[in-house]
């Protein structure tokens, strides 16, 4: 080796790579739609069923507004909270705010450098049944009604690990407060263009809201939120009422059809 070499080689400084973190409190600012995928979507993605002939269409209920409302949330086994988030949605969030806010890092270098911790975050907030109208992602765009499960108020703690020194808690702060005002997370949120929900802020640890939230709002009561649903609001309450009124009425004249056909059957014998 040349006496170049040795003193090219040196010349060459290591930068030294570590992993930190920075912990957030969350508040929300608008109301949160959590939009799981339906389990019965699920199982038919896994062993799908056909196509329905009318007659089996007419025999079942398109909807279960209820049921769909249970299983639009994800669900934790431990901790305090019985509702949860993927953490990917806050980490894209994360990644989607370097797009509009200028702080030396691009969308793909926050995705490779920082990550939320855990599979899912926490989420302290009472739902309430919300239906709404929405069109489906097919050409014609046909309407259909969608039941999830919505929390007027919410809050979370999480945790994001970061590499440095590319990245630092300061960069980390400013994306994730630009997150919670243009990107949002959940269904509806401000990143699709044309809802608002699901937007948050960061608190202290002290702010009351947040505390009162994270207290209160906990796996009891939202167990119970899921076990005896409460309307959104008043469209969703007339909604319901009348699908319920109406599966009632239904019931009723498919049993007297039974009843007459019996009868029927009856005399004809």
């Amino acid at each position: 080796m040349s006496k170049n070499q040795k003193t090219e080689l040196s010349d060459v400084e290591v930068m030294e790579v570590a992993r930190g973190q920075v912990q957030f409190c969350i508040l929300g600012t608008t109301p949160l739609i959590m939009h799981r995928m339906a389990q019965k979507a699920i199982n038919e993605l896994l062993l799908p069923k056909g196509a329905k002939s009318k007659a089996d269409k007419a025999a079942t209920l398109k909807h279960n507004p209820v049921e769909e409302y249970r299983n639009s949330v994800h669900q934790t086994q431990q901790g305090d909270s019985l509702l949860a988030m993927p953490s990917t949605a806050f980490k894209a969030g994360l990644s989607n705010a370097a797009i509009d806010i200028g702080v030396g890092v691009n969308k793909s270098q926050m995705g490779r450098l920082s990550y939320v911790e855990g599979e899912f975050v926490n989420i302290f907030g009472a739902p309430k049944l919300h239906m709404s109208i929405v069109r489906m992602d097919n050409m014609s765009r046909t309407p259909d009604v969608r039941t999830r499960a919505c929390l007027p108020e919410w809050a979370c703690r999480l945790t994001v690990s970061y590499i440095k020194p590319v990245i630092n808690a300061s960069i980390i702060t400013r994306l994730l407060a630009g997150a919670g005002m243009m990107q949002g997370i959940g269904d509806f949120r401000m990143q699709k263009g044309k809802g608002s929900y699901g937007s948050f802020k960061l608190v202290d640890e002290s702010d009351e809201d947040w505390q009162r939230i994270m207290r209160t709002q906990g796996r009891a009561v939202q167990t119970d939120a899921l076990k005896n649903p409460e309307c959104y609001d008043e469209d969703t309450t007339q909604l319901l009422e009348w699908f319920q009124n109406e599966v009632g009425r239904r019931e009723m004249a498919k049993g007297a059809d039974k009843k007459t056909k019996k009868e029927a059957e009856g005399v004809v014998a």
